[in-house]
């Protein structure tokens, strides 16, 4: 019984101590949350108010070559601590004359209100006060460092310096509305700028970076700012606009919108075989001009019916179909065709017209009548074909807010007894310019479609992050055999066509007109508001570029022909010097020193030229003028070369400026023809000539 009690006693002592230990628990949690709350509550404030967040730098956008289109520049905020010991000692004596040169500084109020605020906020013990009115510069804040009190630095005389990075186009306004713009604000976790359109919004994640924390403590009246955890600067974004090339499409455009008028105009350059984007003008009118006003090319605002430039698919999906051949012969009367109710109009009255003449011509009722003549029992089987071609569907770039295409379909609502024939030559259908012009861009690439795209890389302090390939939306989008009819039929167009003021002596261009009114409302069309463009690619015989101009609402003309035509001609042009031609150029110089082991020539350059190659194996230094080079065992042997007044030199294999060079000396009139180094002389070499007489050498 004894030893009974003895345990039970034990127990007993064991859950007291147990109900002890859970009522101290509990008191202290209740002390924790309820007592001690305000001493928690002060704590959680001071670092919430000394903790700061440090911006990273947010990375720039370039140009293919590396020119910088978007980047930040840092810009700064200055405070006061007027609660350091520092400060305490100089204020009274020099209070008056920082107040001075503030107002002096920012010229936004008098000394004496600059005063009054600065006492005040003394007499408060403020530990930050914002002596900065708005966001200065990196030279302003050297001026200010100079000012009474604030000379000291940092501990004697309170200085606080809080930088916030600005963003700028270095540029201007090229490519603005593609490049984009930053949004500031507070929202959805995410501190300061974030991008909000084009570009900068759509790699926003690569561009932001990631955010620091530090953390500002006071010591002995000292402010003192330690880095906790240290801010990842934004990524560079590569994107395939090209500077020279965004400079003439946006020139070309904006000096024909200033003898149009038109409300607005976009202009887009493509690269055939990578669908990367070189160039995107969208200008808009404002009260104070031309300006990147919104993103036609792609967005919303910019997705019109496409009127005649639709004519294309419409007679590839016939052709496709095998309905019709370009031989084929279709009467389009005489100008006038009555179409369930509706009167469809041409310009002219063209009469008998073949399926390639009907196209070259943009005949509205000759589309019509070979579409509704071959689909009007089975719609479905003429809308399908035009499905096929992608054209129905978004194409998923990466800028946000891109207009989605519209198309009817045989037993929508809406589909009525005029649809067919209004659809085959652009209406009742709705498509961005991108999206028209990368149907193009498909057929100047023998059907392969490739997705617009406009950035190639990331990087990262200049390392390789990410590359982005060409992606193919569809590998074929019609047969060899139609691809190549819509060929000639868009050269057709410039050769003989609507498009005839845009070909050029240069080169062959491919295209396709397009005009079509605009509806304003669900009512129906505005009288004489109209959208003109121009399609196509060059040069037609080795497609390079593919190129859309789009003009809407032009006062005056509005053909598209007349309107887009020529901006499409200027561009063109100016491309195809600076680029094409640039190219050839290059290749050839890659040639020439290529042969430079069969060449002959100023011996000066021909010694300069193995010398800035760093070629070891040329041996020999002659005196004359000219000099021979001949490979012989693995060595080119530079030899002297003499010529004789009244025989004809030998200059084949020579480049021309030496050739005529030679030639001339030998007193002979020379003409020239092709580039690259003399293949053929008219005179033989080493025959006699007399001075004057002319000699033809052919370059290849």
């Amino acid at each position: 019984m004894g030893i009974r009690k003895t345990i039970l006693t034990r127990f007993a002592l064991v859950y007291f101590v147990l109900l002890l230990f859970t009522l101290i628990v509990i008191g202290k949690l209740f002390s924790v949350q309820r007592i001690k709350n305000d001493r928690w509550q002060q704590i959680e404030e001071n670092l919430s108010k000394n903790t700061v967040v440090v911006e990273p730098t947010r990375g720039n956008i370039c140009a293919e070559d590396g020119s910088v289109l978007a980047t930040s520049v840092p810009g700064y905020f200055v405070r006061i601590d007027l609660a350091a010991d520092g400060v305490k000692k100089v204020f009274n004596n020099e209070c008056d004359s920082l107040a001075w040169h503030l107002s002096r500084f920012f010229k936004d109020a008098s000394q004496n209100e600059y005063l009054r605020k600065l006492k005040g906020a003394y007499k408060a013990g403020n530990r930050g006060f914002l002596i900065t009115s708005r966001k200065i510069d990196y030279l302003e804040l050297q001026q200010l460092k100079k000012f009474p009190i604030l000379r000291r630095g940092r501990y004697g005389g309170g200085m606080i310096v809080e930088q916030e990075n600005k963003r700028v186009n270095p540029l201007g306004s090229l490519a603005l509305r593609t490049i984009g713009s930053l949004n500031k604000g507070e929202y959805e976790e995410i501190n300061g700028p974030i991008g909000y359109t084009g570009l900068e919004r759509a790699y926003e994640s690569y561009l932001k970076g990631q955010d620091g924390v530090s953390y500002r403590q006071n010591l002995s009246g000292r402010w003192v700012i330690r880095t906790e955890i240290e801010p990842q600067d934004g990524m560079d974004v590569v994107t395939t606009l090209n500077v020279k090339l965004q400079d003439i499409v946006e020139s070309a455009l904006y000096n024909q919108l200033l003898q149009s008028n038109a409300d607005w105009a976009t202009a887009i350059l493509m690269e055939v075989k990578t669908g990367e984007l070189k160039a995107i003008a969208n200008l808009g009118k404002g009260e104070s001009g031309y300006y990147e006003k919104d993103n036609y090319a792609l967005g919303h605002r910019g997705c019109f019916e496409p009127g005649s430039s639709f004519k294309l698919v419409s007679l590839m999906a016939a052709l496709e179909d095998g309905v019709v051949d370009t031989s084929d012969v279709v009467d389009t009367g005489n100008g006038s065709w009555a179409n369930n109710g509706r009167v469809i109009r041409d310009t002219h009255g063209y009469g008998k017209l073949t399926v390639k003449q009907v196209f070259e011509k943009s005949s509205n009722i000759g589309t019509a009548k070979i579409i509704t003549d071959h689909y009007a029992k089975n719609p479905k089987k003429y809308v399908d074909r035009v499905y096929s071609f992608g054209v129905n569907k978004a194409l998923g770039i990466e800028i946000e807010g891109e207009g989605r295409p519209y198309f009817k379909y045989p037993g929508d609502a809406d589909w009525w007894g005029t649809t067919l024939a209004g659809m085959s030559y652009g209406y009742e259908t709705k498509m961005t310019p991108l999206q028209i012009l990368t149907f193009y861009n498909a057929v100047a690439n023998g059907g392969k479609m490739v997705k617009p795209r406009m950035v190639k890389e990331i990087r990262d302090n200049g390392i390789l992050v990410k590359r982005f390939d060409p992606e193919v939306l569809n590998p074929m989008i019609a047969s060899r055999e139609t691809i190549g009819k819509a060929q000639d039929m868009l050269e057709g167009v410039c050769e003989r066509g609507t498009g005839t003021t845009i070909q050029g002596k240069y080169f062959k261009v491919a295209g396709k007109t397009g005009t079509a009114r605009v509806a304003t409302s669900s009512s129906g069309y505005s009288k004489g508001m109209y959208l003109a463009s121009f399609t196509g690619y060059f040069p037609a015989d080795n497609p390079q570029y593919s190129l859309i101009v789009t003009f809407n609402n032009p006062r005056g003309t509005y053909y598209g022909g007349s309107v887009a035509g020529p901006v499409f001609k200027e561009i063109s042009e100016k491309v195809y010097a600076s680029q094409i031609l640039a190219s050839l150029e290059d290749e050839q110089e890659e040639d020439r020193v290529r042969n430079l082991k069969i060449a002959k020539g100023n011996t000066e350059d021909i010694l300069e030229v193995a010398d800035e190659l760093e070629l070891e194996n040329v041996k020999g230094e002659p005196e004359s003028l000219l000099a021979n080079v001949e490979e012989n065992d693995n060595q080119l042997l530079v030899t002297g070369a003499e010529f004789q007044q009244g025989l004809v030199p030998d200059v084949r294999g020579m480049g021309a400026s030496d050739a005529i060079f030679l030639l001339e000396n030998a007193g002979l009139k020379v003409k020239i023809n092709g580039v690259g180094k003399v293949k053929t002389q008219s005179l033989r070499a080493g025959a006699k000539c007399s001075p004057g007489q002319t000699i033809y050498i052919a370059l290849g």
